[in-house]
């Protein structure tokens, strides 16, 4: 709850500079529903992380991604823009459907869809079918290896306050999920293999994020693949604690989950901080290619010096990692 507040308020300040520019060539009604979707986004983001109940939960989670998808849309006009927002679309409701089974079975089961009862049906019934439902389905949203492809095209195409908003945030949510679930699981061999299965897909996830950003000319599909990096740090951390757990250990699920919770709220706070910056870069120079530019730290001293800080800080420099 504290990342999504921060994480949103910091957008929403950030977007009235962002949106003067656009005043001029979009209707009020247009700007009026980008706000109201950013505030919708906010609610049930919130919404999402204070469920008890596997249905209510859903309720927010979807009106999550109604909400984001009508961020991304704000610049409809452009092809690439309306392309990236269906591609997010179809693969949120995939993962969507994903929870939905597996919400139902537990319901099906245990006579409700709460949470709290995920521990009661994994002492009952098979763990790792219901866990891996559960892993796709939100590792959809959280941007996991394979199911990242969404993320690179949705947030160069969204206003940069929005991809700072999905990027720093709302795929935290999906990060959520997998540790909510991850914790119920009491039977040994079956925690065991999930801290492998988080592990591997973590590295996984984290490789394959890192090498692809280091590709990019784009400032924001490189933050973009930079985030999916990031949350294969965080997976690890899950899975070297879950690991722990499994070998009964109490340092090192403390480590590892301490870890992959801390890299949760410090990739928050510097990514949106580099998405800002590249929001700066955009509105002064009407370009993100790398190529393209240079020397802007005499012309934009401030946001140099912030984006430097988030550069450090992306670097796990000391003290700002």
């Amino acid at each position: 709850a504290l990342i999504v507040s921060v994480g949103a308020v910091a957008a929403v300040l950030y977007s009235r500079g962002y949106l003067a520019h656009y005043l001029g060539r979009k209707s009020p009604a247009h700007i009026s529903l980008h706000y109201t979707a950013l505030a919708t986004m906010f609610y049930a983001m919130l919404g999402v992380v204070t469920s008890e109940g596997g249905f209510s939960f859903l309720f927010f989670w979807e009106l999550m991604t109604v909400a984001s998808f009508l961020l991304i849309l704000f610049d409809a006009e452009r092809r690439e823009v309306r392309r990236a927002a269906l591609a997010y679309v179809i693969m949120m409701h995939v993962g969507f459907a994903l929870l939905l089974i597996g919400f139902v079975r537990l319901d099906s089961v245990c006579g409700s869809a709460d949470f709290a009862l995920l521990g009661e049906y994994f002492r009952t019934q098979p763990a790792l079918p219901l866990f891996v439902v559960f892993l796709a389905g939100f590792g959809m949203k959280a941007g996991m290896f394979p199911m990242h492809v969404w993320l690179p095209e949705a947030h160069p195409a969204a206003p940069s306050h929005v991809s700072a908003l999905m990027s720093g945030v709302m795929i935290k949510t999906g990060i959520y999920g997998i540790l909510r679930v991850t914790a119920q699981l009491a039977d040994l061999p079956a925690l065991r293999t999930a801290g492998l299965i988080l592990l591997g897909c973590g590295i996984a996830t984290g490789l394959w994020g890192i090498l692809l950003a280091s590709a990019q000319n784009d400032i924001k599909r490189l933050l973009a693949y930079s985030s999916i990096e990031n949350v294969g740090v965080i997976l690890i951390g899950a899975g070297v604690g879950t690991l722990g757990l499994a070998a009964g250990n109490d340092t090192v699920p403390a480590c590892g989950l301490c870890g992959a919770l801390l890299h949760t709220f410090n990739h928050s706070l510097f990514k949106s901080l580099l998405f800002f910056g590249a929001g700066n870069v955009l509105t002064q120079t009407r370009t993100l290619s790398l190529d393209a530019l240079g020397g802007l730290g005499k012309h934009m001293p401030v946001s140099a010096l912030l984006f430097l800080a988030g550069a450090a800080a992306i670097c796990a420099l000391p003290p700002l990692n």
